[in-house]
């Protein structure tokens, strides 16, 4: 079993590093934001892999145009990854917005306000 999840894992790394240059290089919708896919899950199968993607300089609510621009593109996308990478079957893929980065920067803030509060309570 780990070695399936090994390799799902693996094949999961190389479909991320092969659709950042390919959403860079060829998706040419002048409405889509500075993207960055921040991960993709393969299922065990290698069925269905799950795009998980961040949007520069836009939370989630803003980010709905950018992924469904990338979900129309989806078969496209996924016609040229099968000419760029070795697999016998391409998964399909589904866009997703990840909202970890959202949610690392509300907890930096979090933070930095209670250092700011000790930091002010000391001075009184």
């Amino acid at each position: 079993m780990a070695r399936d999840f090994d390799r799902s894992r693996r094949v999961g790394e190389q479909i991320q590093r092969e659709l950042s240059e390919l959403v860079r290089r060829e998706i040419k919708d002048p409405r889509l934001g500075m993207v960055t896919i921040s991960g993709v899950e393969v299922s065990k199968d290698f069925s269905t892999a799950r795009v998980f993607i961040t949007v520069l300089g836009k939370e989630r609510s803003a980010a709905e145009e950018d992924l469904e621009i990338l979900n129309h593109a989806a078969g496209h996308l996924r016609g040229l990854l099968g000419r760029s990478i070795r697999l016998r079957h391409i998964p399909k893929l589904s866009f997703f917005y990840d909202a970890a980065i959202d949610s690392g920067a509300r907890m930096d803030a979090l933070i930095d306000a209670a250092v700011a509060s000790d930091h002010h309570d000391k001075d009184e």
